[in-house]
């Protein structure tokens, strides 16, 4: 039985990073290599949630188009981010992450992280279709799983407590459907619960 009341203190907490924008829990040259945009880079964001406001988009000098299922979080980003950096931000659209209404071989990095383990294998399938399509030549696309282990699964339970189903799917599964995508890995790192790709075409 999980202790929910460690469970709800280690989701805020791990919410609480993110949102004020501390280092997410990877070796500092890992996430240099496999997250962060390099300089004049074009970047989409996929569920990008409020992050040009709490990760140091103007220190990396990257320009920022974002996409979003939360409307709340699209009005707040649209309202704010031309106001910190009206060059590097581009806006944020309302949609789903399989939805992308860009032209052809424009993104440098696509980041997708925090939501694939909501949706099934079959729609990730579609997302990794759509973001191919959208992708320079050598552009990267970066994004995160849940990994298989205890502790992902009592984050999982919590989640379905708090309204989220996770679906919780073996890594092989994942690398079988990016190599069945036309993508080869090019970097990955294990973390506690979830684990991140980094994938080009």
């Amino acid at each position: 039985m999980v202790d929910l009341d460690s469970a709800l203190d280690a989701i805020a907490q791990r919410y609480n990073r993110e949102y004020r924008g501390e280092p997410i829990d990877l070796p500092p040259e890992v996430e240099a290599e496999l997250a962060k945009p390099k300089k004049k880079q074009i970047c989409l964001d996929l569920g990008c949630g409020i992050s040009f406001l709490i990760y140091p988009w103007r220190e990396w000098d990257a320009v920022f188009y974002g996409q979003e299922i939360s409307s709340a979080a699209q009005e707040i980003l649209n309202a704010r981010g031309p106001q910190l950096n009206s060059k590097l931000f581009k806006g944020v659209r309302l949609a789903p992450a399989h939805r992308l209404d860009y032209d052809g071989m424009q993104f440098d990095v696509a980041i997708a992280t925090g939501f694939s383990c909501y949706y099934s294998l079959e729609y990730w399938e579609r997302v990794l279709s759509a973001v191919r399509k959208v992708m320079k030549r050598e552009g990267v696309f970066v994004f995160d799983v849940v990994d298989e282990t205890q502790q992902a699964e009592n984050w999982a339970i919590l989640e379905t407590y708090l309204g989220a189903e996770v679906l919780l799917e073996p890594i092989s599964a994942w690398k079988k459907l990016i190599k069945a995508s036309g993508a080869r890995i090019v970097k990955e790192q294990a973390g506690e619960i979830f684990r991140l790709f980094k994938v080009k075409w």
